[in-house]
């Protein structure tokens, strides 16, 4: 079942501020919500570290039109510093289920673990 006690929707807010264009623009401002042992299985079956997944996100010019949009966005808190996130995504058309596991660090909510996985 769902939670929607504040401290989800602090990771929610998190997971919103990765799809910001600005954000997946900048390498400082991910790094500020990557964990330092972040992972994550790509939609494309890839793995991921932080800093390959940083060097991809900021590498390349994203194309214009619609951002990422998401559905279906809920969460439950699984430890006091752990939040378990799932949603759906649409990229230009590419639809993909995720998975994420946010982590509360000193610093704040950081991304520990993504996984992406296609659908039609």
């Amino acid at each position: 079942m769902a939670d929607r006690t504040s401290v989800v929707s602090a990771a929610i807010e998190a997971e919103l501020r990765l799809l910001d264009p600005a954000v997946r623009s900048s390498p400082e401002l991910l790094a500020e919500l990557l964990h330092p042992e972040f992972r994550e299985y790509g939609v494309s079956g890839r793995e991921w570290d932080r800093d390959a997944i940083i060097a991809r996100l900021t590498g390349e010019p994203r194309p214009a039109g619609r951002p990422v949009t998401t559905s279906r966005m809920k969460g439950v808190q699984l430890a006091p510093d752990t939040v378990h996130l799932t949603f759906d995504t649409d990229d230009r058309g590419s639809l993909a289920h995720r998975s994420s596991l946010w982590r509360l660090t000193p610093t704040g909510w950081r991304l520990y673990f993504h996984q992406g996985t296609p659908f039609a």
